[in-house]
């Protein structure tokens, strides 16, 4: 399997710190998050990746380079326009091919073996896609998933809002007691994503969103499965997220 990770944002929440950086290449304890992530693909078996780079983007290019000194290959594409998550992975298109692929974040962090469990359960049926959540996560920072009894996803709602949670709860899709399940930012996908990218309109947030096109693979059919994420998950989204790595917290 061939992997892309999204790394063309600043990060505008880490301030200063991604003045002369993009927020994948602040270090955690001596290396870039993107580092992290690379090689624990790599230990997952990944060999191909696909780094979709903008802001700054020559600082990542130089260090990765072709990806030989981690024994991997690299190549990456430019997002000239910063226009959400729904858009960036197309630009990997030519990369994927037919085959399906690992899609991540460049600010996500979790276990090597997160990674290998992802693979084992998208082998496990004929899915489209398969999307990781976590439990314990502000949803309305994110977005919120319901699954069915095999763990397949159901109904997805990008940030929803506290009354659209009370609404969730009085309708008996949030029930006491239950988790809910928050996007992890770590996916598998069929090239047949791609036909649900293309289709994308921007989002009240002016954006195209990703997970918009997982709602219309949903609507039309196509099974995605789900996966909890067991042990460690870290979304680098601020400078206390990264000064709590820094000091092994997370």
């Amino acid at each position: 399997m061939k992997a892309v990770i999204l790394a063309a944002g600043k990060g505008t929440r880490m301030k200063e710190l991604t003045n002369a950086l993009p927020k994948p290449m602040l270090p955690v304890q001596g290396r870039p998050i993107l580092e992290h992530i690379l090689t624990g693909l790599r230990d997952t078996g990944i060999r191909e990746f696909c780094l979709v780079t903008g802001w700054k983007r020559e600082s990542i290019e130089n260090y990765f380079g072709d990806g030989s000194r981690w024994g991997v290959d690299i190549r990456f594409v430019e997002q000239k326009v910063q226009d959400g998550t729904g858009k960036a992975p197309e630009l990997a298109k030519d990369f994927v091919g037919n085959e399906p692929f690992l899609l991540t974040y460049g600010d996500i962090l979790v276990k090597p073996e997160t990674y290998a469990q992802m693979l084992h359960r998208f082998g496990e049926g004929d899915f489209a896609g398969l999307l990781t959540v976590t439990a314990g996560e502000d949803v309305t920072k994110g977005a919120i998933n319901f699954f069915d009894e095999q763990f397949c996803l159901k109904r997805l709602i990008e940030k929803p809002s506290h009354a659209q949670l009370d609404e969730l709860r009085a309708a008996g899709w949030l029930k006491p007691g239950e988790p809910a399940w928050y996007n992890a930012g770590i996916y598998v996908f069929k090239p047949a994503v791609f036909d649900y990218t293309a289709r994308l309109q921007k989002s009240p947030r002016g954006e195209y969103e990703l997970t918009d096109a997982i709602i219309a693979m949903v609507a039309a059919g196509l099974k995605i499965a789900g996966l909890k994420i067991a042990g460690r998950w870290v979304d680098v989204r601020d400078p206390e997220v990264l000064g709590a790595l820094e000091r092994g917290e997370v």
